[in-house]
């Protein structure tokens, strides 16, 4: 299988990964990719397009500060860009996480429309052929375990509260001591809806493997296939980490669906790059 690594440019001494697949902002097509020093976690999201030499950063373009991993969907046709707020502040004094989401304006720009739970990652929005939308949950804990997928359908993004959110049906897609995660949604020719999410789990010496996967998803019924994993840190080539534990991770991003029954698959690397790699599309046995 073809695979690489994405060459991003204009920030010295930073890592850029956990990038979606490019899309269509403003005329441009860029990617979002979260931006941060080796040592740290405090990241922001920026828009990159492609040059004779690698990504650079969009001029003028809006930034995120303070979030990570960023997500993109459309709903009414223009972009829903997603990002993991950390650290925010939860109780008296607990450090935590939450999901924010923003809505393009006719001008490129983006306002804040609406915040996850606390300690939420992977919320992502679909919009179905009848204009509803499709919500995908992660909660953790005592209600999702180590993490679980779960779904709802709202009219609109008015819907999408913390409890709405939060209480959504769960899919039992993995054992317990693994973890699952949803990436990206896509609109299938029969109705159905194709996931692409990531599958996690521990060795006994608390490394991390993350697993690129997709399953698919009848929003009418509410029935779903079992997760199957789609690609391996191996398929990519080897690279930095940003520690011992990470370095078998990939961080789904973003499948483009081409033709001749291929696609191309982008995901963080290792969280400390980000790279494709071309695949039979895995959505097809989906429509068939």
């Amino acid at each position: 299988m073809n695979s690489g690594k994405l060459n991003f440019l204009g920030f010295p001494d930073h890592d850029i990964y956990n990038i979606t697949a490019p899309f269509l902002w403003m005329g441009r097509i860029v990617i979002a990719g979260r931006v941060e020093k080796r040592e740290e976690e405090i990241s922001q999201i920026v828009f990159f397009e492609e040059a004779e030499k690698g990504w650079y950063p969009v001029k003028n373009a809006p930034t995120f500060q303070g979030l990570q991993d960023p997500c993109i969907s459309r709903i009414g046709g223009k972009i829903l860009l997603g990002g993991v707020r950390f650290p925010v502040i939860i109780g008296e004094n607990n450090q935590g996480w939450q999901m924010e989401f923003f809505l393009e304006d006719q001008g490129g720009n983006f306002k804040k429309v609406l915040t996850g739970p606390e300690k939420m990652k992977d919320i992502r929005f679909l919009q179905l052929e009848d204009n509803r939308i499709l919500v995908l949950t992660r909660p953790q804990g005592e209600y999702g375990g180590r993490g679980k997928i779960g779904y709802c359908v709202i009219n609109s993004l008015e819907e999408a509260t913390h409890d709405i959110i939060g209480q959504a049906p769960l899919f039992d897609h993995c054992p317990k001591e693994s973890w699952v995660g949803s990436n990206e949604a896509h609109s299938l020719k029969n109705g159905e809806v194709g996931v692409l999410g990531h599958i996690a789990e521990f060795d006994r010496n608390r490394n991390r493997h993350y697993y690129s996967m997709v399953f698919s998803l009848d929003p009418k019924t509410g029935k779903s296939t079992l997760p199957e994993i789609i690609a391996k840190r191996c398929d990519f080539p080897t690279g930095d980490s940003k520690r011992d534990d990470l370095v078998d991770v990939i961080f789904s991003g973003g499948i483009h669906r081409l033709e001749d029954g291929k696609a191309r698959l982008f995901a963080g690397l290792s969280d400390a790059e980000a790279g494709f790699l071309d695949i039979p599309d895995p959505f097809l046995q989906y429509e068939s």
